[in-house]
Order: C-alpha cells, then sequence, then structure tokens
C-alpha cells in the first residue's frame, strides 16, 4: 500500500511539474533537462567497470559531495566519475564541472527508470549526498546488492520519517550499506530506530572551503578598491538583510567599503539596490581602473566569485537568516574574520557553534547591527581575534572527505 502511495505521489508530481513548466522557468527546465535523458545515457555514458554515481539534489548538496569525489578521483583516477542531480538550480550551475566524466539529471524515481538508469549506468558504488532518500533507486540498488553509501547526512528527531506517519518509509534507511553523519547526535537518533551501520565522520562542507582559500581568485581591482581601508562584505543578501545594511552605508561615516553580492542578480534587484543607496556604487560587471577608486559600493551582478571575495573581506554578513534561513557561513569563516547574520540560523550546526564561541553574532535589528559592528571598528584587536575563532573552528573540523573515503576504498 506504502509503495502504491509514494508511486501515486510521484506520478501526480510529474503530472504537475509538466503544467507548472508552462510558465515556471525552473519548471520548464527540470522537464525538458530530461526530454532527452535516454537517449543522453546512452550516448553519454560508456560501459565502465569501475563506475561511481554521486547524486546530489541540487547545487549545496554538489559541494558538500564534491571533496568525497574529487578524493575518491585522486586515489582512483581509473574510476569514471557519474554525477546526477534532480534540481535545475544544480544542474545548470554545475554541468560543466570537469570533476566528473559524465553530469546528467536523475530521471524520476518511477520503477520502471529506476530498473533502467541502473542497468544502463552499471556502477560500482553509489553515494547519495545528505538528504535525498529516492525509495524506489535506494530499494534497487540494494536488491542487487550494490552498495550505496549516504554521505554527510544530518538527522533531527522533528523530521517526518521518525513521526508515527513517517515510519513505513523509514525502512529505506536500511539500504544503504553504510552512512556518514555529521554529528553524532544524528548517529544517536539512527540508533534508537534500529540503524546502527553509522560512522559520526563530520562534514564535508569544512574540508571544502579549507579548500577554497588556496583555489580562491585573485582580483586586482577588487584590491584597488578597498584601499587598505575596513570593507564588509554582504554574501546572499535577501531585502530584509539589505533594509538594514543599505540603512547603514548611507549614513556610514567611518568610510568603509563595502560590497554587496545579493542573493538574486536580477536586474531588477540590482537596480532596487541602486536606488536606495545614497553614496556612490558600481556594478562589478561594470567596473575600471577609472571608476573602482571612487564608489564605496560594489555591487556583484553575477554569480560564482563570492567565495573568492570573502578573501578581502574584513566583516561577513551573511543574508538569509530573515526567511527560511542563513546561507553558507563556512566560506567567510574559513577566510578568518567575523560573521553576522539575522536570527533564522538554529537548524545550521556551524551557526549555533560559532555564535558560542563568540565568532559570529545574531542581528535582529538595525540598532542592534550598530552595537554589534561598531566595536570591531574601534577596536582591531578584537576584530582580529574574533576572526581567529572562525579560522580554528573551520580547521579543527576538517578531514571528513579522508574518513569517508578511507571507507569507499573498501569496496
Amino acid at each position: 500500500m506504502t509503495r502504491f502511495i509514494y508511486g501515486l505521489v510521484l506520478s501526480l508530481f510529474n503530472t504537475g511539474i509538466h503544467i507548472a513548466a508552462l510558465f515556471n522557468i525552473k519548471a520548464a527546465l527540470w522537464v525538458a533537462g530530461r526530454k532527452q535523458i535516454w537517449n543522453e545515457i546512452k550516448t553519454k555514458i560508456q560501459p565502465h567497470n569501475h563506475l561511481v554515481w554521486f547524486h546530489c539534489a541540487s547545487l549545496g548538496e554538489f559541494e558538500q559531495g564534491r571533496p568525497v569525489m574529487e578524493e575518491y578521483k585522486k586515489k582512483v583516477p581509473e574510476a569514471s566519475i557519474l554525477i546526477t542531480f534532480f534540481s535545475p538550480s544544480g544542474y545548470e550551475v554545475k554541468k560543466d564541472y570537469p570533476g566528473a566524466d559524465y553530469i546528467i539529471y536523475l530521471p524520476l524515481d518511477l520503477l520502471r527508470n529506476v530498473k533502467r538508469f541502473i542497468k544502463l549506468v552499471n556502477p560500482k558504488l553509489v553515494v547519495f549526498v545528505k538528504y535525498e532518500f529516492w525509495f524506489n533507486y535506494l530499494h534497487q540498488l540494494w536488491l542487487q546488492k550494490i552498495p550505496v553509501f549516504l554521505i554527510s547526512a544530518n538527522f533531527r528527531e522533528d523530521q517526518w520519517f521518525f513521526k508515527w506517519y513517517g515510519k513505513p518509509f523509514r525502512k529505506v534507511f536500511g539500504f544503504f550499506t553504510h552512512m556518514f553523519v555529521q554529528k553524532k547526535n544524528s548517529r544517536d537518533i539512527l540508533s534508537r530506530y534500529g540503524f546502527n551501520k553509522v560512522t559520526v565522520s563530520g562534514d564535508t562542507r569544512f574540508d571544502r572551503v579549507y579548500q577554497i582559500v588556496s583555489e580562491r581568485m585573485n582580483m586586482p581591482l577588487v584590491e584597488k578598491f578597498k584601499q587598505q581601508k575596513t570593507l564588509m562584505i554582504v554574501g546572499s543578501s535577501w531585502k530584509e538583510d539589505e533594509a538594514i545594511l543599505i540603512k547603514y552605508i548611507n549614513q556610514d561615516k567611518r568610510g568603509l567599503k563595502w560590497i554587496i553580492a545579493p542573493h538574486e542578480i536580477a536586474l531588477q534587484h540590482i537596480e532596487r539596490i541602486e536606488e536606495m543607496l545614497k553614496k556612490p556604487s558600481v556594478r562589478f560587471s561594470d567596473i575600471s581602473d577609472k571608476n573602482i577608486l571612487t564608489t564605496d559600493v560594489l555591487i556583484i551582478d553575477n554569480i560564482g566569485l563570492l567565495s573568492s571575495l570573502y578573501a578581502y573581506a574584513d566583516i561577513a554578513w551573511v543574508g538569509g537568516g530573515f526567511g527560511k534561513g542563513i546561507h553558507n557561513i563556512l566560506e567567510p569563516a574559513t577566510f578568518g574574520i567575523p560573521v553576522f547574520f539575522g536570527p533564522n540560523y538554529t537548524k545550521f550546526q556551524e551557526a549555533v557553534d560559532l555564535v558560542k564561541l563568540k565568532g559570529a553574532f545574531v542581528i535582529n535589528n538595525f540598532e542592534e547591527f550598530i552595537n554589534q559592528l561598531e566595536p570591531f571598528l574601534d577596536l582591531p584587536e578584537l576584530l582580529e581575534n574574533t576572526g581567529e575563532i572562525n579560522a580554528d573552528y573551520i580547521r579543527i573540523n576538517i578531514g571528513a572527505k579522508t574518513k569517508i573515503v578511507n571507507n569507499l576504498l573498501m569496496i
């Protein structure tokens, strides 16, 4: 009965997303990306006796899986790496990622699709990253005795599959050969429900952000823009974040430099930010040697630069904390700078940890922002010591990729 309901829900989802594709860009990409999927698999993916399949829901999961993919390929160079995405927001950004041999959309988890996909791909082992639990894929891999691992997982007691109504679906955890979780609490939760093939390995995002320091792009114009002044970067900002920060920018008399990298880079949003600003600003796409010295605010109007931009900052604000939740705070933390964000952060363990360590600071309103920020502007040693708290936190938490890959190599 459970399998029937699951299949019915997926079929309804499939119908619904095809209808949504008529007027929603993301849904249209989802549908278009799967139209030629079987032909793409047949023509792209060559038979290989050591194909390793990594599945990522979207971009965030890809970044968590990436250190493991790259470390595995380094250890087993003859391996062929396949990455599948469920969401267009992951596939469209990373479809040209050079670290994989094949990157495609995952066919919907209908049983006929699953059997066909596994037969064509024929993986030696499979890695699901963090949260995706496609029942038919996992069940078929288990039935066919193909090792399948879950990595960087994080579980909470209030998640739906630990409720009474989630019990029938909970057995999906038993299909994994082994699960690697971020925290001991996750292992304890799984153990209470009878799942004991679990290792606490840590969060692979720490390995990834630590790697970013050595991979960052040099940006001479950004360095010139900074002019040895205090630079605050606003990363992945939303309207609520910008309301507080732009109010401060407009009355800033200390001569700070500002970089605003909004979460949404549509022209309408960029123009809205420009209209709110009273200080001179320039878009990143328009910077030059001539205008970079006469502006106070640099607005980032493209993607892919944020992690490198943090290297030039003295302080960071990470957006999302007035909405569904904050974005990535590990990227600025790894560069050893204090981090500010809004109140919706408690589902992110790294944020909880850094707030306790006093390396990160929660802002509820404009007045709190002034009170929290200005001591850093007055006391350089406070700025340095707080940043070191964050850098140390990153350093002591790296190593998850090595633990996971060492286990995968035993297969």
